[in-house]
């Protein structure tokens, strides 16, 4: 909900990062006669830390480019100016720069393995699912079930069951995770699945093909990873699991 909110209210965000080390600096130069100037550029790389959680690298260079300025305006001689006279300050005022763009890649980055660890969380759990239906579970049910999961995986439209070959102009999902359309390897992460065609995720036994998933990405671009198209393969392996998948069809 906190990352949704953020996602929104973008501009806010900036202006609070842009803002915030203004008061913080102002706040600290009120204390300058009694505060080290090391301390107050510590103090100041806070609010250029919490500009960086938000996973916004334009607000954390904002934030750390202005704490820099504050520094500079509130905290070195000559007072309210722009100017550094001493090098001691100066080499603080570029540390303080450093230090909060470090941050803010920090920041990011731990923001991407988090979503990492979410996704793959979510095909564990689905995988999980899966795997807990009985053998019973007929062919609708579980195709159903199935194509559920990997719309959700892939982050498509939707996904339905065909108990039959690919057309010849499907784009088909390998067992690697590559996307074959014309005999050529497709570069989904930089174009998407096809938005004016259908991916397909073929179920096969043995050599015999039990049919296929088709996947419609018609309405948004999706730019699956490899390890995404993976999980899709192994979810619509599912589909040989029990009896006969369905009949296949040339």
């Amino acid at each position: 909900m906190t990352n949704d909110w953020l996602a929104t209210h973008r501009t806010l965000t900036r202006w609070a990062a842009l803002l915030l080390p203004v008061v913080v600096g102002a706040v600290l130069g009120l204390f300058r006669g009694s505060l080290d100037p090391s301390t107050a550029a510590m103090v100041l790389v806070l609010p250029v830390v919490a500009a960086s959680a938000t996973g916004d690298r334009v607000a954390g260079v904002l934030a750390a480019l202005t704490a820099a300025g504050s520094f500079d305006f509130f905290l070195t001689e000559p007072y309210y100016s722009l100017s550094i006279h001493r090098q001691a300050d100066l080499e603080l005022a570029v540390a303080l720069v450093v230090v909060g763009l470090a941050v803010t890649e920090i920041a990011l980055w731990g923001r991407r393995q988090q979503a990492v660890a979410q996704r793959r969380e979510g095909y564990i759990s689905g995988l999980t699912h899966l795997l807990d239906l009985p053998p019973d579970t007929t062919e609708q049910a579980r195709s159903v079930a199935i194509g559920s999961a990997i719309t959700t995986v892939l982050g498509a439209d939707r996904c339905t069951w065909d108990p039959g070959h690919p057309r010849w102009n499907d784009a088909v999902v390998d067992a690697d995770g590559k996307v074959m359309s014309g005999g050529r390897r497709l570069p989904v992460e930089r174009v998407g699945l096809p938005t004016d065609g259908y991916a397909a995720v073929v179920v096969r036994r043995g050599d015999e093909v039990l049919g296929h998933f088709r996947v419609t990405a018609s309405t948004h671009v999706v730019r699956p990873t490899a390890e995404q198209l993976r999980v899709a393969v192994l979810l619509a392996d599912r589909m040989a699991v029990g009896g006969r998948a369905g009949t296949s069809r040339t």
